[in-house]
């Protein structure tokens, strides 16, 4: 094991600029994979959120950074600075992230990614400035830590090994999602449930009525209501008031924690809150206030704070409200939008004033059946996900300091 720096392990350390966004011909029909800092923090990125045109890349100093290039994030608030990930195609960066091209003769570039990884809170610790924004060259003067080659990539391949389970694991979870929302659509948006003959009900003629209210087409039968006809919304505590004396707590559930999952600086709560506070894996939850979004909890048990309701139903299966609330959170966005702030706080008012069709009983239950075996699979490939995360982040710092070793 010795100690280098970056740049000594590097065939080069570089940023990227931004092209000119009043020059529409750089962006305009753009092909060419452009990467910002807030995509950084998953271990691959293969692809970009906007690109930019090949007359950007001609007129400017921008470059194509290689694939399995390293790249790291000297700018972005909250979780971002100092966030790593691995460019898995060609592509351009802005001047937020600082790549490192890895000398394959001298490092492996999985056993470089997995050490920055637990360097986290000392790359941050670099930052200067108002914003505290890093820097390239401390980045390239920056230590690490490496045993040779060999040793690298079997550290490396242990460590991947897990990544890629995980990976995949998401990749299933996504297609299932996708899966469950096409299903739910042919039967509640497109109106081709199956009928009492099981054939699809609108294409087999199933008779439709005008509805006033939506100003469209519906089934026969199917009524109007608001989201407050379907579910419970139970908004969480102010946590602070009951802070733990002891060991006997539960984590506190923000808006992080629904995102991010649970980590190290997750607040604490005392277990003895009121029940309807308290969510278990598989609960809904909505967060309500300046991050509207719709998640299916799987971190475990918890302390549920305010700004997020907790969604039930003492009638209606969870896989009808959850892609009803999904479905509307378009609206709600839209009016957030049309507010001009980014706090789009979404109140009891908004949810009595919302309007959504409600199929019988019956129709809803059947699909649940379909459904609900899907969410189920969901559910458990994401805790076998974060078990194996826990196996990996227990393993990387021992593998990194030669605590544990790779036979």
């Amino acid at each position: 094991m010795f100690r280098t720096s970056l740049k000594g392990i590097s065939k080069a350390v570089t940023s990227g600029l931004t092209p000119l966004r009043s020059n529409a011909e750089f962006w305009k029909n753009g092909e060419i994979s452009w990467l910002k800092t807030e995509q950084i923090g998953d271990r691959h990125i293969y692809e970009t959120n906007e690109y930019i045109s090949k007359k950007a890349l001609e007129q400017t100093s921008i470059k194509i950074i290689p694939s399995d290039a390293i790249t790291i994030a000297m700018y972005g608030e909250g979780r971002t600075r100092g966030s790593v990930s691995i460019i898995k195609k060609p592509m351009t960066t802005n001047q937020a992230c600082c790549n490192l091209i890895i000398d394959d003769t001298k490092a492996d570039y999985n056993y470089v990614y997995y050490f920055l990884k637990t360097q986290y809170n000392n790359l941050r610790a670099l930052s200067s400035g108002v914003r505290k924004n890093l820097n390239s060259e401390d980045i390239k003067t920056f230590q690490i830590s490496i045993p040779d080659l060999s040793a690298q990539q079997k550290i490396a391949k242990v460590l991947s090994i897990l990544d890629d389970k995980i990976e995949l694991n998401n990749r299933i979870n996504d297609n299932l999602e996708q899966m469950a929302k096409a299903i739910y659509d042919y039967w509640f948006v497109q109106f081709d449930f199956p009928n009492e003959f099981n054939k699809p009900y609108k294409s087999s003629g199933g008779a439709m009525v005008y509805e006033d209210i939506l100003k469209r087409q519906i089934p026969k039968g199917w009524e109007v209501k608001s989201l407050l006809d379907i579910a419970n919304f139970v908004n969480g505590l102010a946590c602070q008031k009951y802070r733990p004396v002891d060991d006997n707590f539960l984590p506190v559930i923000k808006i992080r924690e629904m995102n991010d999952g649970i980590s190290q600086n997750t607040e604490k709560v005392r277990k003895d809150i009121p029940s309807k506070y308290i969510i278990n894996d598989g609960d809904l939850l909505f967060s309500w206030s300046a991050s509207l979004d719709v998640k299916i909890w799987s971190e475990g048990i918890g302390g549920l704070n305010q700004h997020i309701f907790k969604v039930t139903s003492s009638t209606y299966p969870q896989t009808y409200y959850y892609f009803e609330l999904l479905n509307y959170l378009r609206h709600f966005k839209m009016m957030a939008d049309l507010r001009k702030t980014t706090m789009g706080h979404i109140t009891q008012e908004h949810l009595r004033d919302s309007k959504i069709l409600v199929p019988s009983l019956y129709i809803i239950n059947k699909l649940d059946e379909q459904l609900n075996p899907i969410f189920k699979k969901i559910l458990v490939t994401k805790k076998q996900s974060q078990k194996l995360a826990a196996l990996r982040d227990w393993l990387l710092p021992m593998l990194m300091n030669g605590q544990v070793t790779v036979k």
